[in-house]
């Protein structure tokens, strides 16, 4: 079903065709959206711009959410070229190697501050850029984790990272809910992204999430992608200020 035809969205954090983004940019395309799509530099593009061009993206620019000046042209473009928005969905997280390998007792303050603005306030950022191009109501979207919510060995200074990505997902929700605007996080289950690579020991997780999760499955970008699909469509309009789950019910069980 075209549930997305006739919206706009804009997708940021596709790295390459692993990215948990580009499943769900794939999912909005084949639901009938229009998509921006966005690329963090020079070296990132030959992998994402191919991707872009499959989902026929009518909008591909590059976006380092550190970077004021390019999160200020890319809303200014989609607000010249559409007039309006009616979803993104934020995928873009990053610590420091040494502050995401060690313990938490010892992240320095420039890896803490890096990982919060990347992770964490880059999706603050753009609710605020988008919040005047949604007038008759969007949806926000942004990826977490379950390392968030419980500790989880070898996730590091991510998890009080992403802890703080969800409590700011239901200040957002509060705070644009008058204007029907929904705010939601998604939290999958582990996918060997690039991403996730930095994480010492990641092959482990993954086998231990098939192994205690009740269906015994693991999760794919696919799987991710359908839900995202239903959260920013309005099927969930009254879904907001929420974490949902895709992990096979891991994140139901004792560790």
């Amino acid at each position: 079903m075209k549930t997305l035809q006739g919206k706009k969205g804009l997708v940021v954090g596709i790295a390459n065709k692993e990215s948990i983004a580009w499943g769900c940019a794939k999912a909005f395309h084949d639901a009938g959206a229009e998509l921006a799509i966005t690329y963090l530099n020079e070296k990132a593009e030959p992998y994402v711009r191919p991707l872009a061009e499959e989902v026929r993206a009518s909008i591909i620019m590059p976006l380092d959410v550190q970077n004021d000046i390019q999160m200020n042209t890319l809303l200014d473009v989609i607000k010249e070229k559409w007039g309006k928005l009616d979803f993104l969905l934020h995928s873009v997280a990053f610590a420091p190697k040494e502050d995401l390998q060690g313990r938490v007792t010892d992240c320095s303050r420039k890896g803490f501050l890096m990982a919060m603005d990347i992770s964490c306030y880059s999706f603050i950022r753009l609710a605020h850029l988008a919040e005047p191009l949604m007038k008759e109501g969007g949806a926000l979207l942004t990826m977490t984790y379950l390392g968030g919510e419980k500790v989880v060995e070898h996730y590091g200074i991510m998890g009080p990272v992403k802890a703080a990505l969800e409590g700011t997902v239901k200040y957002l929700a509060v705070d644009l809910g008058d204007k029907k605007i929904r705010v939601n996080a998604i939290s999958p289950g582990p996918i060997l992204t690039r991403a996730a690579s930095g994480i010492p020991n990641f092959d482990s997780l993954l086998q231990l999430a098939r192994e205690k999760s009740p269906e015994h499955e693991s999760v794919t970008i696919q799987s991710v992608g359908a839900y995202a699909k239903f959260l920013v469509s309005d099927e969930a309009a009254l879904v907001t200020g929420s974490t949902v789950y895709v992990d096979a019910g891991f994140n139901i069980m004792t560790m």
